[in-house]
């Protein structure tokens, strides 16, 4: 029993042969490729130093959930299956009922045993084995169900210089087997934290709260080496943004990289995956190149000085390096100029996207971020209830620079998830969740007007949903596209060592692509409160309160390689 909700737990004995059906592993529509050969991309198997690990897809299902009333969503736990011989797991996994397989454990494999610890003298900790059993186990919760029997959960207890990668599963009172699970030698390790609740059992009773969650490394970026398990984690007491102390993520030591895809690689998994991005039938202001929005007519500006300066087609004459200092920007053409309005709304046909390709997870997969860029971002519409109300100049600015990113496994070259990025945020969304157009690539959908980025097409609310008081993002199918997977330009993949790709000068001005503009944006909500039913009208002060603060100023966005995730991770 969980406080007052009456859960039913449904439990399988590892020796029963007679297990239901479970959930099917998700699939891509269409079979993966031959990939390029190369050094260790695809091949199933990553070495992170003193030890390697595989990634396991397939699971038996141990035990799992269902209300027998209320709103709580219904989870099962599972435990790794064919792991190959020499190998090791380092925790069970948990997911919502409901929902494909597309998670995944590591399991390890010790390659310190055959090393002679000669060959290690400066770290004393080396000449311990990478993998130990754990000593025992400790409980820390368990359900006992009048109705389908009973559930535990354990933490592994590691030996002292080791740590626990997951928690293990079971329908038994006594503690698992200590071949069940392996703990790592520390120095292979990092920390993690808690990212995401799968499941909270809400009980006003102590005893009886209990919360399961994903996890993922602390620290995370193309230079970080936290390698995420897969496992999950659970307690009666956590709160989020506690640190985890009792369990830990790996840690890649091998400096190499080797499972990271070489050039060859990388093109064919753009032309295999590369999505197509749908602007909005109504878009006005649409992609273009770079090399396009310079050539005709873009201008630098410099603090101090009242005319701009014209760009050559590469950049090659913009101020490279150093930071954002306010010093330098970027503009449509002059006013005066008959090919401002042009610029202002691009060139779809010179439109591509530009690749950044990078380690992530420790170099256990790969993203891939596309850039595309407008000339201008249109205004923005806001939405009250069922009423919308387009704003004249609120939300403008020239040079916008959008993106997604997919995140590839390096296990098996296999497309595991898409990063919308959606103004100042975004989300990761499973490849089961994605709409694909042709094979294995996916669409992305741009926002009329400001071209963020969404799955599916439809209107996002950015603002308060609750209320239905925010700003319109409509996504729709239309003429206006861009084939990724055969327009495309990569720019960056620094892993694959100096020279390897040639960083255009452009990508080098790290000051902003658009002059910084203040708008009133009182007045534009004092005339939109004048328009509204006396039954819904707002205080000023409280309707710009629901509203994205950019709506009322915007500084000039910069470009790629000055934002945060260029070396960090995506925000999610």
């Amino acid at each position: 029993m969980f406080g007052r909700e009456c859960w039913c737990w449904d439990n399988y004995n590892d020796t029963d042969d007679h297990y239901p059906v479970e959930p099917q592993k998700f699939s891509l529509p269409s079979p993966l490729p031959k990939w390029p050969q190369g050094k260790g991309f695809a091949t199933g198997r990553i070495c992170l130093g003193e030890i390697e690990v595989v990634q396991i897809t397939k699971f038996k299902k141990i035990w799992g959930c269902s209300p027998s009333f209320g709103k709580s969503n219904c989870f099962s736990f599972y435990k790794p299956d064919e792991i190959p011989q020499g190998f090791s797991s380092l925790g069970h996994y948990c997911q919502p009922d409901g929902e494909h397989l597309t998670g995944y454990v590591l399991a390890a494999k010790d390659l310190s045993v055959n090393h002679n610890p000669k060959d290690n003298v400066q770290d004393s900790s080396s000449k311990l084995p990478a993998l130990q059993k754990p000593l025992s186990y400790t409980l820390i919760w368990s359900s006992d169900s009048q109705y389908n029997g009973s559930g535990y959960i354990w933490m592994p207890n590691a030996p002292v210089g080791y740590k626990s990668m997951g928690f293990v599963a079971s329908v038994e009172p006594n503690e698992p087997d200590p071949d069940e699970v392996r703990c790592v030698r520390a120095d292979l390790t990092a920390k993690c934290e808690a990212c995401e609740m799968m499941f909270s059992s809400d009980s006003i009773f102590p005893r009886d709260q209990f919360q399961v969650w994903k996890t993922r490394p602390c620290k995370r970026g193309m230079l970080c080496k936290g390698v995420s398990v897969g496992t999950f984690f659970c307690s009666t007491t956590f709160s989020f943004g506690d640190e985890l102390d009792n369990i830990a993520c790996l840690k890649n030591l091998d400096s190499s990289l080797h499972a990271m895809p070489n050039l060859e690689q990388i093109h064919a998994l753009i032309k295999h995956y590369g999505p197509t991005v749908y602007l909005h039938p109504d878009e006005i202001y649409l992609p273009s190149s770079v090399p396009w929005f310079f050539i005709n007519g873009a201008l630098l500006y410099e603090d101090g000085r009242n005319s701009g300066t014209a760009i050559d087609s590469k950049g090659s004459n913009l101020p490279a390096g150093g930071e954002n200092d306010g010093e330098y920007w970027l503009d449509l053409p002059n006013k005066d100029d008959a090919n401002r309005t042009n610029v202002k709304c691009g060139n779809i046909e010179s439109a591509e996207l530009y690749v950044h390709v990078k380690p992530a997870l420790g170099g256990t997969f790969t993203d891939i971020a596309m850039w595309i860029f407008c000339p201008f971002n249109g205004p923005a519409t806001l939405k009250i209830g069922l009423l919308s109300f387009a704003l004249n100049k609120v939300g403008e600015h020239v040079g916008d620079w959008e993106h997604y990113t997919l995140r590839i496994s390096n296990f098996s070259g296999e497309l595991s998830s898409v990063y919308f990025s959606e103004h100042s945020g975004g989300e990761w969304l499973d490849a089961c969740n994605l709409e694909f157009i042709a094979g294995n690539k996916s669409v992305v959908y741009a926002s009329r007007n400001g071209h963020a980025s969404f799955p599916h097409a439809g209107c996002y609310l950015q603002g308060s949903t609750k209320l239905g008081v925010g700003v319109r993002n409509d996504c729709a199918r239309s003429k206006y596209h861009v084939d990724s997977s055969s327009k495309y330009q990569i720019i960056a993949a620094e892993y694959l060592g100096e020279g390897v790709v040639s960083e255009p000068p452009w990508l080098q001005y790290m000051r902003e692509w658009g002059p910084t503009i203040i708008y009133d944006g009182r007045s534009e909500v004092e005339k939109i409160i004048k328009h509204l039913p006396f039954f819904m009208r707002f205080s000023v002060e409280s309707l710009i309160e629901l509203f994205p603060t950019e709506l009322y100023g915007e500084a000039g966005p910069t470009g790629p390689k000055e934002k945060d995730n260029w070396l960090g991770d995506e925000r999610w």
